[in-house]
C-alpha cells in the first residue's frame, strides 16, 4: 500500500494502552520497526510489540527519571536523558536494565537527544546553551559548540550533516566532519500551521518515512497531517487523546503511526477494510 493522501485520511485508532500515570514525554520505534519503546513523567519506559499490537514490558527509573529516549542500534539498548539528580545522558541495556555507560557534561536539562542513522554517535543539546557530540563507546563528549539560546539538534539520513536549530527562530546546517566550522545557511522551506497549541508545550512532528507527510500532534488531543512539500493541511485525524498528544512518530517500515497523551494509541489505514 502506498502512502498517499485518501490512506493518510482513513487512519483510524486500532489500539489504546493505558500503561502510564502521567503524560508520555517521548517516543521511539527501532530500526526495524517491530518494536517502540516510550518514556514518561511517572519515571517509567513501556517497551511495545508493534506486530502484535502488545505491551511488552515496563521498566522503571524512579532515581533518574527519564526523558528523550532513543533505540541504539545495537539490539535491547537506548539512550536517554535525566529528569532527576543530575542532567547525564544514559546509556541503559534493556535486556537486564542495568546501565552501560553515562555521558556527563551538561549542566542543565537536555532538551534534544538524536542518534546517528548510520553510526554509533549521538548529539545533545541542552538549556545550557551547548551542544555536543558524543560516541557511544566513550563517556568523553567529542564535540562541543556554544549557541545562543536554547538548542535542538537533528541529523540528515546520510548521517553527514546535522541541523542545529536556536530558540525557535534559525536553523543552521553543519558538516559533521568540521562539527565545529562555520554553518552553511538552511532556508526554511515551509511553515506548517493550523494545529492548537495554546499551553505552549513541547509539541513533537516527524515526517512520513517517504518524507511526503509531515504528522503533529497538538493539545487539542488530535493528530494534524500535512502535505510536507506543499504545506497543504491533508486531515486532522481524531484520536480522542485526553490530553494534549506531545508525541506522534511513524513506523519506518510499516505502515503504522503512534500517538501519545498519557495514553499510547496505535494507527492503521482502514482502506480497503470491507
Amino acid at each position: 500500500m502506498k502512502l498517499v493522501d485518501q490512506v493518510v485520511r482513513s487512519f483510524k485508532v486500532a489500539k489504546v494502552f493505558r500503561e502510564n500515570s502521567d503524560k508520555i514525554n517521548s517516543i521511539d520505534f527501532s530500526a526495524t520497526g517491530d518494536t517502540l519503546i516510550s518514556c514518561s513523567e511517572d519515571d517509567q519506559i513501556v517497551i511495545y510489540d508493534c506486530e502484535k499490537g502488545t505491551h511488552v514490558r515496563t521498566v522503571n527509573s524512579k532515581k533518574y527519571g527519564v526523558d528523550l529516549i532513543h533505540f541504539t542500534h545495537a539490539k535491547n539498548t537506548a539512550i536517554h536523558s535525566s529528569t532527576k539528580v543530575d542532567d547525564t545522558i544514559r546509556y541503559l541495556s534493556l535486556h537486564d536494565n542495568k546501565f552501560i555507560r553515562y555521558f556527563p557534561g551538561h549542566t542543565k536539562k537536555v532538551v534534544s537527544l538524536c542518534i546517528s542513522p548510520v553510526e554509533d554517535t549521538f548529539l545533545s543539546a541542552s538549556l545550557d546553551k551547548t551542544l555536543r557530540l558524543w560516541d557511544l563507546r566513550s563517556p568523553n563528549c567529542q564535540g562541543l559548540m556554544h549557541l545562543s539560546g536554547r538548542p535542538i539538534a537533528a541529523y540528515d539520513p546520510e548521517g553527514l550533516i546535522f541541523a542545529a536549530g536556536v530558540n525557535s527562530d534559525s536553523v543552521k546546517l553543519y558538516d559533521l566532519r568540521s562539527f565545529d566550522k562555520d554553518a552553511f545557511h538552511g532556508t526554511p522551506l515551509q511553515t506548517f500551521t493550523g494545529h492548537l497549541n495554546n499551553k505552549g508545550i513541547p509539541i513533537e512532528a516527524s515526517f512520513s518515512p517517504d518524507s511526503q507527510f509531515v504528522f503533529s500532534g497538538s493539545t487539542d488531543g488530535r493528530v494534524h497531517v500535512w502535505n510536507a512539500e506543499t504545506g497543504y493541511k491533508v486531515s486532522v485525524l481524531n484520536a480522542n487523546h485526553p490530553g494534549p498528544v506531545q508525541c506522534v512518530q511513524f513506523n519506518p517500515k510499516y505502515m503504522m503511526l503512534a500517538s501519545a497523551c498519557t495514553n499510547m494509541a496505535f494507527w492503521l489505514p482502514t482502506v480497503g477494510d470491507s
